[in-house]
């Protein structure tokens, strides 16, 4: 297995995944990569010239419905699942901090 993903580069991607990996699962990732990477050389060397391009692999088509106005639900339908609430609002966990310029 030849090494196209060094160690360094592991790390990269872990930082723009935003992942905190230890130095066993940057080393074990780095191979995953490599890996990867020669699978897809290997798939380059097929002869794909009279293969038509798919955009998706079974034969799938649009299926439309009128678009019929109907009854909303209420405020009250709307939360009656849901985990946590304050009054008729979903309640959910803080996503930004006060720091993130949102």
């Amino acid at each position: 297995m030849s090494n196209k993903i060094d160690e360094a580069q592991a790390r990269q991607v872990a930082k723009l995944s935003r992942l905190d990996l230890t130095d066993d699962e940057i080393k074990r990732f780095s191979g995953d990569l490599s890996s990867i990477l020669e699978y897809i050389e290997k798939l380059d060397e097929l002869n794909t010239d009279s293969v038509e391009p798919l955009a998706h692999c079974l034969p799938v088509h649009n299926v439309f419905r009128a678009d019929v106005p109907k009854e909303s639900l209420t405020a009250e339908q709307a939360v009656a699942n849901a985990p946590e609430r304050y009054d008729n609002y979903f309640k959910v966990p803080k996503v930004l901090d006060d720091n993130s310029g949102a």
